[in-house]
């Protein structure tokens, strides 16, 4: 059995997201895209505000892309994982409140949101709120 899962990034100053299908356990990449944010350069690093408004403006296109090159709309993903932590909270929050409106979309069909701790890789139940 084949799930497809969404996955989204937003720690710091990129914003990700990839399907992965999930083919007897073993990941394959179904599609990746990453938006780098370039607007910090002249600050010489990473501004928490900056990086939130630019999660804000590009979360919905860079999901969008990610599961049109899979070739997938929401109501046949299986789940979605998100980024929980660690990572500057602002730009946390914009992938978390995303991905959980994207897993409340989904939930009616049995498919549930996960955080995910981007730090060791391991699911943990993202709960209900």
């Amino acid at each position: 059995m084949t799930r497809r899962i969404l996955g989204i990034e937003t720690s710091c100053d990129e914003t990700s997201a990839a399907v992965l299908r999930l083919e007897e356990e073993r990941p394959v990449i179904a599609s990746l895209v990453i938006l780098s944010q370039d607007i910090h350069r002249v600050f010489g690093g990473v501004v928490p505000e900056l990086a939130s408004r630019e999660h804000l403006r590009t979360i919905g296109p860079v999901v969008d892309r990610a599961l049109a090159e899979a070739g997938l709309g929401l109501s046949q993903l299986d789940g979605i994982a998100v980024t929980a932590g660690p990572g500057l909270i602002g730009a946390l929050l914009v992938g978390l409140t995303y991905g959980k409106g994207l897993a409340d979309e989904t939930a009616e069909h049995g498919k549930p949101g996960r955080d995910q701790d981007h730090s060791n890789d391991q699911q943990i139940d993202g709960g209900k709120g």
